[in-house]
């Protein structure tokens, strides 16, 4: 698949639109293809508050929950193919104390797939001790509800995490540098960085300084900036990586990083009618608004808090990746929803169908 040159300047135009509006201060974008296609673009400033700082190509950005996928689904896929489980595991043979008031029943599907019954959000951070704290809370405090109709729950991803944990017998943030980041080259993707470019999100409402180099969600901060649902910071490069696996069907080059059947699994819809199209960690487009207008119904992808996201379209073999920090300085700027359906469809539509 080709793109019109002319088209796709204009799309990415909005990028600079986008940053007038103030819908976020800047931007790290890449559009690419199956056929090898890619086009960057670094725009904006990275910090405006309390000064200014030009974003770099390599800076690094807070992915938020784009962590559930880039880490967490991704080492459960890598698990799954070494026999080590499955989703249709119960999550009781994980963590035996998550077994009261119909928990028992509950699967890691359930846990991937947001329809474990399990609320959206909890503020652990006011209310535990710490991670450990937490994950017993979850297991034995907090109530499912019977209707299993997709409820989108970071608690799912912090039990999945604490699942991993348990089999890989290391923290998540050693597992998937092992299992993920190293085996793809993602070579700047990590938890709790330490190098100095990294870009700025929130504006601390009890102390007034900007959230710099630790995560901005604070269940994770709480966790020691290592969970499953949040924690995770990257680089556009790493994460063209990334999407350059997932649009080739987990192949890296001549390598399989995941298998062709787990693929296919991983990305089918099964949630059609229960309010949300869900597959194992993405959200698929199927029939919602999600991702935008002219996404093929298999495309899949996720979002992040933060502003950030990744879109695969296996159909026409595209993928776009959109990182910005729309949360700075303060999170109450919410114009990234209708932004990212613009530039979504206007890169789709720069497909030149001509040579299709």
């Amino acid at each position: 698949m080709t793109f019109n040159p002319k088209r796709l300047d204009e799309a990415f135009s909005l990028i600079d639109r986008g940053i007038e509006e103030g819908v976020f201060p800047c931007a790290a974008v890449a559009v690419g293809s199956k056929e090898g296609f890619l086009k960057v673009d670094i725009k904006g400033n990275k910090r405006i508050y309390p000064y200014i700082e030009k974003l770099n190509r390599a800076s690094l950005f807070d992915l938020a929950s784009l962590t559930k996928v880039v880490a967490t689904t991704m080492l459960l896929m890598r698990m799954v193919e070494k026999g080590l489980i499955s989703v249709y595991d119960r999550v009781t043979e994980y963590l035996p104390s998550f077994n009261k008031d119909g928990k028992d029943k509950i699967t890691i599907f359930q846990l991937i797939t947001h329809t474990s019954g399990l609320p959206a959000f909890f503020p652990f951070y006011e209310k535990c001790k710490g991670y450990e704290n937490a994950i017993n809370y979850i297991c034995e405090e907090i109530n499912i509800k019977e209707v299993r109709e997709v409820e989108y729950s970071d608690l799912n991803f912090i039990l999945l995490g604490k699942i991993l944990e348990t089999i890989g017998e290391e923290r998540l943030d050693k597992l998937c540098q092992k299992e993920v980041f190293e085996p793809l080259g993602m070579k700047e993707t990590l938890f709790n960085p330490e190098k100095e470019d990294v870009v700025p999100t929130e504006k601390d409402k009890d102390t007034g300084e900007v959230i710099y180099g630790i995560c901005h969600d604070e269940n994770a901060r709480f966790f020691g900036g290592i969970s499953g649902h949040a924690g995770l910071f990257s680089t556009i490069d790493d994460l063209i990586k990334f999407a350059n696996m997932l649009v080739n069907y987990g192949k890296v080059e001549n390598e399989v990083f995941l298998s062709y059947p787990l693929f296919k699994r991983m990305i089918a819809n099964y949630t059609e009618n229960l309010g949300e199209s869900r597959g194992w960690g993405w959200a698929i487009k199927g029939n919602t608004s999600a991702g935008g207008d002219l996404f093929s119904e298999k495309a899949f992808g996720h979002t992040g808090f933060t502003g950030t996201s990744i879109w695969v379209d296996p159909e026409y073999g595209v993928y776009i990746i959109l990182l910005t920090n729309r949360v700075h300085p303060t999170r109450e700027n919410a114009k990234i929803i209708r932004f990212r359906r613009l530039f979504h469809n206007a890169v789709m539509a720069s497909l030149d169908w001509r040579n299709y």
